[in-house]
């Protein structure tokens, strides 16, 4: 595996990878890395001759009171862990040169209506940050595919709408949640769970569930679910930041004659902010 710390130089690698008759992959990453990366890794590799995976802890999608000063930073150990898959390049740059000119100057990248809803409302600018890094690095890299994973599906959707709406040659794929045994999704935040919590920390998942049951029994109380599960995850002693309803592509709160929905909620633990999501297509039951 070759590592770069400048966009010239990976450019360069890619560039003589694809004159070879590569198809290049992509897989960007804030590091910190677990199974669910490298089952990314090898989802590119399916689709790909060659595959390029990407560390920046990228500050623009922090907000002021977030995590980004202790966000685990474990590049040695992602290193080992990302020479067991078949990553051809890794791509790990600093600050200064993904932002060459300062994030007070940088151009932005903004998906109007889908990005300050859900996790949107909950962090304020934190998808922007995420669209203009991603532009980014689709820029330099140039991907002929790159691979999300669903646990952040809102992210996988604002970066379709993104790329659909700019005309960015890549497809996009989405990689199914990697989940430890007990259903939690796995993240790099699940670290911050406290020990005493974490034998329930699965329960959003668990209410997200019980959600998808009722709508495939045929139950279209989308609110009065929502405000159940919502209950469920409070009496197991977390905060509830949202349960939604969703219509899968757009991500508007889902209508009656809505088939292809996605469940998507976020919780608080006493450290960690927690995501999970499931998705069910009616027209199939």
């Amino acid at each position: 595996m070759q590592i770069f710390h400048h966009c010239q130089s990976v450019r360069e690698a890619i560039s003589s990878a694809r004159a070879n008759g590569a198809k290049i992959g992509f897989v960007p990453t804030m590091g910190n890395l677990h199974r669910g990366h490298l089952a990314l890794v090898r989802l590119a590799a399916e689709h790909c001759d060659a595959v390029v995976a990407s560390i920046f802890v990228n500050r623009m999608q922090f907000g002021l009171n977030e995590d980004w000063d202790r966000y685990p930073r474990t590049l040695e150990q992602d290193i080992q862990k990302l020479e067991t898959v078949p990553c051809d390049v890794l791509f790990c740059p600093d600050e200064q040169e993904i932002y060459p000119n300062g994030m007070d100057e940088q151009a932005r990248v903004i998906v109007p209506t889908m990005s300050d809803i859900l996790c949107g409302a909950s962090r304020p600018g934190h998808f922007e940050g995420v669209t203009t890094v991603v532009a980014k690095l689709f820029n330099v890299v140039q991907p002929d595919v790159a691979v999300f994973g669903r646990k952040d599906f809102q992210q996988l959707a604002i970066i379709r709408r993104m790329v659909e709406d700019l005309c960015v040659p890549v497809k996009i794929v989405g990689a199914d949640i990697e989940r430890e045994d007990d259903g939690l999704a796995m993240s790099s935040r699940n670290s911050f769970i406290a020990p005493g919590e974490r034998p329930k920390a699965n329960q959003l998942h668990r209410s997200l569930e019980w959600i998808r049951a009722k709508l495939y029994d045929g139950n279209r109380a989308f609110k009065a679910l929502e405000a159940e599960a919502a209950e469920q995850i409070r009496a197991a002693g977390f905060n509830v930041d949202y349960i939604r309803i969703c219509e899968s592509r757009s991500l508007e709160p889902a209508a009656d004659d809505d088939n292809e929905l996605t469940v998507l909620g976020a919780m608080y633990t006493e450290k960690a902010r927690l995501i999970d999501n499931v998705s069910i297509a009616l027209d199939d039951v």
